[in-house]
């Protein structure tokens, strides 16, 4: 039996949480989230609309994937509309900087032009600094996808480091040419 498909997921007070139509439907203070599980997974609302279970018709390989699969999915769109999700991005380079036009993400990161990025519906980014961005909304997926989408503008290069990065990231650095007197 899957370990984290079989655990309940808990649902706080504030949220309130339909399954019917084959989807699941999240409200809370944060925002609306909705998400269709596989035809063959069940999700079924106990103690009141307190308590979401998540259960597979049987241990075929692909039914005990989609099990941990769909509890992660609705525990995260849980903690989404509760909490919300946020990701920060560090930009390092001499002239490199990000500012906010309207609601869309400005970067000047040494290229010709400026590059300009709406984020997606749901998504909200801050710039607190010329250097920092700050990713936020209550959909996961979004919230990732959005970030990786700006960090692949211009990734971090190893001879500098200079580019966009995740703010705890380690980029690894390498040596570049050392110019010594040999034969």
């Amino acid at each position: 039996m899957s370990r984290i498909g079989k655990q309940p997921v808990a649902v706080p007070a504030g949220v309130k949480v339909q399954v019917g139509d084959g989807k699941v439907l999240v409200e809370g203070p944060k925002g609306k989230l909705e998400f269709a599980p596989h035809p063959a997974m069940t999700v079924k609302v106990d103690d009141g609309g307190k308590i979401l279970r998540v259960s597979r018709p049987n241990d075929e390989r692909l039914n005990r994937a989609l099990h941990g699969l769909t509890r992660s999915l609705i525990q995260n769109m849980v903690d989404g509309v509760t909490k919300g999700y946020e990701k920060r991005l560090k930009i390092e380079g001499v002239g490199y900087q990000a500012a906010l036009d309207k609601k869309a993400v400005v970067l000047t990161v040494g290229y010709a032009n400026k590059i300009r990025m709406m984020p997606p519906e749901g998504v909200t980014a801050e710039v607190p600094d010329p250097t920092t961005i700050v990713i936020k909304g209550a959909d996961k997926q979004k919230v990732g996808q959005f970030a990786a989408e700006l960090r692949a503008k211009r990734k971090p290069e190893p001879y500098k480091g200079k580019g966009v990065r995740y703010e705890n990231e380690i980029v690894r650095r390498k040596e570049g040419k050392s110019f010594t007197s040999g034969g």
